[in-house]
């Protein structure tokens, strides 16, 4: 069971945008392992069926015997679902497709919306020790990421630099609204950083003009290039920073921990 009483435990975040495609589920992975390397304990939970953030932290599918469908839907032990990786202090609990009928059996749920809320907020947490834990929501605006979005302290948006990325972006932030409205008043904006960012491209910098001008000191001043290294690693089922550390890719995600971390000690 949840305690409420208790001090508060490590930050969640909720890596979010609806839009597919946008380097959710990478951001959700380099950023968790660059803040293992700022000396950060970390629990990545994977709540997108598809299961790509499991995949990419080299979780097989036959060591998911238990996922984010049981910690949501069944009263499990804690430490039956939180798993490690072959990076210290980063662990996560994984996904599998099961999780995409998880929304059609919440619904007759009347704690529906607070399920990953009170999972992770149980005092068995306290026993990992995390600092953050960040949650890679699927793409959609479904009951699933509504759930980590009451979970969540706040939410981080990947932004492609592509046409159209902010007119997608209004949908993200009327559902923050209703959340807060429908029990998470304190959720916040934790930011918005720009992927897949090309600096030669014309577009890339009219987006990233559009968005400065628009959201201001809500986009980090960190952008995610578009790297060869970033999207070769997950088939390598490993995070840019270890598969190439020196890549760009690397660097940034680097720089993007640094300011996050700057930000919540401000």
């Amino acid at each position: 069971m949840s305690d409420l009483s208790r001090p508060v435990g490590p930050k969640i975040i909720a890596v979010a945008n609806q839009k597919g495609g946008v380097g959710k589920t990478t951001t959700t992975i380099n950023l968790a392992a660059a803040l293992v390397e700022n000396a950060k304990r970390v629990l990545v939970v994977d709540l997108d069926p598809q299961g790509n953030a499991s995949t990419g932290l080299g979780i097989e599918l036959e060591d998911r015997e238990f996922t984010t469908y049981e910690l949501l839907l069944e009263d499990i032990d804690l430490k039956e679902v939180v798993q490690e990786t072959e990076i210290a202090n980063l662990l996560i609990v994984p996904a599998t497709v099961d999780l995409s009928s998880a929304d059609m059996e919440l619904i007759s749920n009347e704690k529906r919306s607070f399920l990953l809320h009170d999972a992770l907020r149980q005092t068995q947490m306290d026993e990992f020790e995390f600092d953050y834990i960040l949650i890679d929501c699927p793409p959609s605006l479904n009951l699933l990421t509504v759930n980590a979005m009451i979970a969540a302290h706040s939410v981080l948006v990947p932004l492609q630099s592509e046409f159209f990325a902010l007119e997608g972006l209004s949908q993200l932030m009327l559902t923050i609204r209703e959340v807060r409205q429908a029990g998470n008043k304190d959720l916040r904006i934790e930011g918005v950083v720009l992927t897949m960012y090309d600096s030669r491209n014309n577009l890339s910098q009219q987006v990233e003009q559009d968005a400065r001008s628009n959201l201001g000191d809500l986009v980090y001043k960190t952008v995610i290039p578009r790297n060869v290294r970033v999207s070769e690693a997950p088939s390598f089922a490993m995070p840019v920073l270890n598969y190439d550390s020196q890549s760009k890719g690397a660097r940034a995600y680097r720089s993007l921990a640094k300011e996050l971390i700057n930000n919540n000690s401000n």
